[in-house]
């Protein structure tokens, strides 16, 4: 059955971007520091594709995803990744604008309900990947959110877009289900855990 599994990489002091992001720095001033664990001493000068073990584990993880859900904001600041994420699999992008046409592989989708279910049926069985910090406090209020694949930079960026600023005050419990050091990065992978 499809988990919807959020992957973001952090700053410590909780920040997925760094300050002043918008369409001509997608991830703010420094904001670029949280992700160069991707392609750090890359398998392939061509790929994002870590050359440490564990690195290389998680981002394969990552590309075997079968569909993505974005928000809006995280998408154009993504530039759609050119209309493709990976390997032409459907990407589903939560806004509340349905305006214009989503390039490539893209679609867009007002409802989280309604996301999650199509992204679930695109993806054939195989888990959900979901991106941006507004679709994740979304999906995570509704209670549709499975798990957090983290990867914690060990950088503090002191002000930028927080992963989970807007969140309401409930308390949220969650499980690790695996801990993988890399060379300049942590990934943390938890199970959200659902009231009984």
């Amino acid at each position: 059955m499809s988990k919807i599994v959020l992957d973001m990489s952090v700053s410590v002091d909780g920040f997925i971007a760094g300050p002043d992001d918008g369409p001509d720095r997608g991830l703010g001033v420094d904001g670029e520091r949280l992700h160069a664990w991707l392609g750090d001493g890359g398998a392939d000068p061509g790929s994002y594709r870590p050359a440490d073990p564990n690195g290389a584990l998680v981002f394969d993880e990552l590309m075997a995803t079968g569909a993505v859900i974005s928000g809006r904001r995280t998408f154009e600041l993504a530039g759609g990744w050119s209309g493709d994420h990976h390997d032409g699999v459907p990407i589903l992008v939560l806004t509340r604008t349905l305006t214009g046409r989503a390039p490539g592989h893209a679609r867009y989708v007002a409802d989280i309900a309604s996301c999650v279910s199509q992204a679930k049926d695109a993806a054939g069985g195989r888990d959900v990947l979901l991106h941006g910090a507004a679709a994740a406090q979304e999906c995570l209020r509704a209670g549709l959110l499975d798990e957090l694949e983290i990867h914690l930079v060990p950088v503090l960026l002191g002000s930028g877009r927080r992963l989970f600023e807007d969140l309401p005050p409930d308390q949220v419990e969650l499980e690790l289900v695996r801990a993988l050091d890399g060379p300049a990065v942590q990934h943390l992978r938890y199970r959200v855990r659902r009231a009984a």
